[in-house]
């Protein structure tokens, strides 16, 4: 990439967390494709499912074709009828009409899954939401005595953001499939200062979840993506969902692209980087069926006994109609409370939420990194998914911008 403006790092608020890069096409690894083939009707838009719902939503989406991505999911489950939309391209070139089942990197969605197996660990008595950094991580973190798991999964550590670090993922873009070690990343964290004493603030952070990673495995001695494996993705037939440890996807998917705006070139192809440098904050892959299926599970009670969802679901007040529980926030919209959690790694941002109790569903995937314009054309759409969940009227353009999650008051 000749000249990079900006590409999504892991977090809340996916699309608002950004940061400057300057590689060129060849230290990425992938060529850059020419113009986008997305013009015509055949590509543009895919066969949703039952229930389709008025024009709105797929408008919104085409709006977001429009402006730059490449393609875009949406799937909708309003407790009595299913909507699936797909629009674009899930592979660029040769092209391929994109499919509602495609899978995707979610990103920091993983954070609900590792959350989860965290919680069901608090509940067979192997771990306390009490319990230290330094009880299971000796000498890891300075003043790790002071943090608590509880701290790690709500952001409450205060343990600076390795996605923050100015130089990191410079290094990730020169060199995009270089194996980071979860015990590198937190070197890099360590390196800072933290944000502030434990406890006593609300700080994104990435870091947190590689250290939970890291305790899980020193409870169990078990791999993480074993623990989700077993625990979530199994028992809820999740069959387009894995913790990723390579490049690879297992199954059809769609491509993440950068794009010319923030390249200066071509799209730019990055589906291959491996995401061992987001690794239990954010490494895996899934599909808009398997997301609305596990946090339907998670918040109606299938995944954890009723005192641990109510553990979960405790929050810490962020902002005005946003808190974060233990991997999973909550908001409030103006069609509704939605509950859930949004991801992004280069090349893809996903949404999927639900309600509390975990009836309805809307899940938003878009495997492009987004530019400015891509911002404001896929606002509307989350807007309507969520509002089409919830059973209200679907609001006007402009209604639906103002609703959108792109502008949680967080920082990935």
């Amino acid at each position: 990439m000749r000249r990079a403006r900006r590409v999504l790092t892991l977090g809340v608020a996916a699309c608002a967390a950004t940061f400057a890069l300057t590689p060129s096409p060849a230290a990425a690894g992938a060529p850059a494709t020419g113009p986008l083939p997305v013009a015509t009707a055949s590509a543009r838009a895919a066969a949703s499912g039952p229930g389709e719902p008025d024009s709105a939503l797929r408008t919104a989406m085409l709006a977001t074709l429009d402006a730059g991505a490449t393609g875009m999911i949406a799937r909708v489950d309003d407790g009595h009828d299913v909507t699936r939309i797909g629009v674009g391209v899930a592979r660029l070139d040769p092209p391929r009409r994109i499919r509602t089942g495609d899978q995707v990197r979610v990103g920091s969605i993983t954070k609900s899954m590792v959350a989860t197996v965290a919680l069901q660990l608090v509940g067979e008595g192997r771990l306390r939401l009490g319990d230290t950094v330094e009880r299971w991580l000796p000498g890891l973190v300075p003043g790790g005595d002071e943090i608590t798991i509880r701290m790690l999964l709500n952001h409450t550590s205060g343990i600076y953001n390795y996605t923050d670090d100015p130089g990191f993922i410079p290094a990730i873009v020169a060199d995009p499939y270089r194996y980071w070690s979860p015990p590198e990343l937190v070197a890099i964290a360590t390196s800072h200062e933290p944000v502030f004493e434990p406890g006593t603030g609300w700080s994104y952070s990435n870091t947190g979840y590689i250290l939970v990673g890291l305790v899980l495995e020193k409870v169990t001695g078990t791999p993480i993506q074993t623990l989700l494996n077993r625990r979530v993705i199994k028992p809820l037939h999740l069959h387009d969902t894995f913790f990723a440890t390579s490049g690879r996807f297992r199954g059809s998917y769609a491509h993440g692209y950068i794009p010319p705006t923030i390249t200066g070139d071509g799209y730019l192809d990055v589906s291959g980087w491996p995401p061992s440098w987001a690794w239990a904050a954010g490494a895996v892959v899934s599909n808009a069926d398997d997301l609305a299926r596990f946090y339907t599970a998670l918040m109606s009670g299938r995944l954890l006994q009723p005192w641990l969802l109510k553990q979960m679901t405790t929050t810490v007040e962020v902002g005005e109609g946003f808190g974060y529980g233990l991997g999973i926030y909550t908001m409030s919209t103006p069609c509704g409370e939605i509950w859930g959690h949004d991801g992004g790694i280069p090349g893809y941002v996903s949404f999927a939420y639900t309600d509390r109790r975990g009836s309805r569903s809307s899940v938003v995937l878009l495997p492009t990194q987004p530019d400015d314009a891509i911002v404001t054309a896929g606002q509307p759409v989350i807007g309507i998914a969520v509002c089409m969940m919830l059973g209200q009227p679907v609001p006007a353009a402009d209604t639906a911008r103002s609703a959108a999650i792109f502008d949680l008051p967080a920082t990935g």
